[in-house]
């Protein structure tokens, strides 16, 4: 079985010869370093080591082959364990300081500090602000200072080295950038914080988020001239968080512009929907995105497996199908077979269906239950 091929074909509007199956692991794999968990084969081996570059408030990048073993043992494609293909450096004052499980950053602005704390949690294996970087709309200057004096350049060469890692067994995908307001969502302020802003500063805010897609678009040209051959857009949406006004005024142009890019210099275009589809799942399709990733159905999310595609274009392609807490003990063997055939028999009538994780693998999860989806994929997921 040739993930890599059947992906490819799938991508080209062609049958695979299998469902396609790829699985996001990074948040299994968190678990099962920080439990002490991850055999030492992955560790340390002719593959290189499975280690965890921790990146605030986002998935973690994983580096070393023993990554793709991994994924290559467990009969997972590989694809999510990505990162940013550039490298972000400020010429201004920024002091950051880790310490146990904190992290602390300072930046020092003519227009007065901003300062943020994240917390690793081992409880749940994750970051988690504490303490945001921009707590309202009189810190919106200071962040337009930041932004004003942040610079990219290229780094590719993880891209170029796991092609020939992967090999048949997944793609190589890269990030993009959030959209601005995103990044402020999910990195930055966060979604209470920025409702206000929207209605005590709006004009500032609106200069702010302009502010930061000036960059953000030199930073989508390095991922698109990255080798990669797929670009993700990490925007981890979920339409109770965002969509409507929000969406309409200051993400969908963007979502547009940026999918028109991709597409013109042929490569594929990812976006993350892994909470509750609609009806962004419908506006991320008209947006222009070749792939929806981390599509969660019922029972977990709110459109049934057989419904998902009345809410798309036909030649978006779905991405997900078995909610990540699915590989708990919580879900018995029977029940978990049961679903994932459903799933299968479904997808393997429209080569617009990836059979994924939506969205991740969760702690606890056990190797067999993982390795249980090749098989059912072998045995059920051939195209006619």
């Amino acid at each position: 079985m040739n993930i890599r091929k059947d992906i490819l074909k799938l991508f080209a509007g062609e049958n695979p010869e299998y469902v396609p199956w790829f699985g996001d692991l990074a948040y299994w794999i968190d678990y099962l370093l920080d439990e002490g968990k991850m055999p030492e084969k992955y560790r340390k081996s002719e593959y290189g080591d499975v280690g965890r570059a921790e990146t605030q408030g986002m998935a973690s990048p994983f580096v070393g082959a023993g990554l793709h073993r991994l994924h290559r043992d467990l009969g997972v494609g590989f694809y999510l364990q990505g990162y940013f293909p550039f490298i972000i450096e400020y010429d201004l004052e920024i002091e950051t300081e880790e310490k146990g499980n904190l992290r602390t950053t300072t930046v020092h602005t003519p227009h007065g500090e901003l300062h943020e704390v994240w917390e690793y949690v081992y409880s749940t294996h994750s970051w988690g602000p504490r303490e945001h970087l921009v707590k309202n709309w009189k810190d919106l200057r200071a962040l337009r200072y930041l932004y004003a004096h942040m610079y990219y350049s290229p780094e590719y060469a993880l891209a170029e080295q796991r092609y020939g890692s992967i090999g048949e067994d997944g793609i190589v995908l890269v990030y993009a950038p959030k959209s601005p307001f995103m990044e402020l969502v999910a990195l930055k302020s966060g979604i209470e914080n920025i409702t206000y802003m929207f209605m005590d500063a709006q004009e500032e805010l609106e200069e702010t988020l302009s502010a930061m897609l000036h960059k953000h678009n030199e930073a989508l040209d390095l991922a698109i001239k990255s080798p990669a051959e797929c670009i993700m857009v990490p925007d981890n949406l979920s339409s109770e968080v965002v969509a409507g006004l929000f969406y309409d005024s200051y993400m969908k142009d963007i979502h547009k512009t940026w999918t028109d890019k991709i597409r013109q210099s042929g490569k594929i275009s990812f976006v993350h929907l892994d909470g509750t589809l609609t009806p962004l799942i419908t506006e991320l399709s008209k947006a222009g995105f070749d792939v929806i990733e981390a599509v969660t159905p019922q029972p977990v999310g709110d459109i049934a497996l057989e419904d998902l595609r009345k809410y798309v274009k036909s030649e978006t392609i779905l991405w997900g199908g078995i909610p990540g807490g699915f590989f708990s003990g919580e879900v018995s063997d029977e029940e978990f077979d049961a679903f994932v055939i459903r799933a299968i028999e479904l997808m393997k009538n429209n080569n617009r269906f990836v059979l994924g994780v939506a969205d991740q693998v969760v702690p606890g999860a056990s190797f067999e239950r993982i390795k249980r989806v090749r098989e059912l994929v072998t045995q059920y997921g051939k195209y006619d």
